[in-house]
């Protein structure tokens, strides 16, 4: 159990301190993994920076989701899931998601470009694992884009998530993987949405 944001982000960069030494690239994917990429960076003294990737949602269920796409157009879409949305909906849905990347882009990331990727290590960093469509196509991005050594650090994730993702990235640092895992926000005692403007303020420390 975390107390908060900030509580998973120091555990998890106590874990991760052996990846000091490489220089590494430390990437959030917003808004609930900024302040635990805040916190790992800092222990790291590591470059910091967002990954813009979004969900997409059912129309007639936000909260759940049947794939994602990155921001450079990498998208994963989840079959069996996607099963019972049309071809015109999930047209939609993609266009909308890819205005809302735009979007994040210029207001979390001040219309800057992702770092360069290519030969570095890169830490990929979110609050937690449920489906896992999203950060899926965080590590398409920076297999894309040349990384080195990709490594994902999540508070807690499911044993199917880090199954998958075990044979995607190079290294899995998983905290918590309860029997009976149905949301991110169990593990946590404090738990709350993110706003635009606290990723601002963590992104100008």
């Amino acid at each position: 159990m975390f107390r908060d944001r900030k509580d998973a982000g120091q555990k998890l960069a106590e874990t991760l301190q052996t990846y000091k030494k490489e220089d590494p690239l430390v990437f959030a994917i917003p808004r609930g993994g900024v302040e635990l990429g805040y916190e790992i960076s800092k222990a790291l003294d590591a470059d910091f920076s967002l990954i813009i990737c979004r969900k997409l949602p059912f129309p007639y269920n936000t909260e759940s989701g049947f794939g994602a796409m990155a921001e450079d157009g990498s998208l994963y879409i989840n079959e069996l899931a996607a099963a019972s949305v049309s071809h015109k909906e999930i047209e939609q849905i993609i266009a909308e998601q890819s205005l809302e990347i735009k979007r994040r882009i210029q207001i979390l990331r001040e219309g800057r470009p992702l770092p360069s990727i290519k030969g570095r290590t890169v830490i990929l960093v979110d609050d937690g694992i449920a489906m896992g469509s999203t950060m899926h196509t965080a590590v398409e991005l920076c297999r894309k884009k040349g990384a080195k050594k990709i490594i994902i650090a999540i508070p807690v994730a499911g044993r199917q998530a880090i199954q998958k993702f075990s044979k995607m990235a190079d290294e899995v640092i998983v905290l918590e993987s309860p029997v009976n895992f149905y949301a991110v926000a169990q593990v946590y005692e404090n738990w709350y949405d993110v706003s635009d403007e606290e990723v601002l303020n963590f992104l100008k420390r």
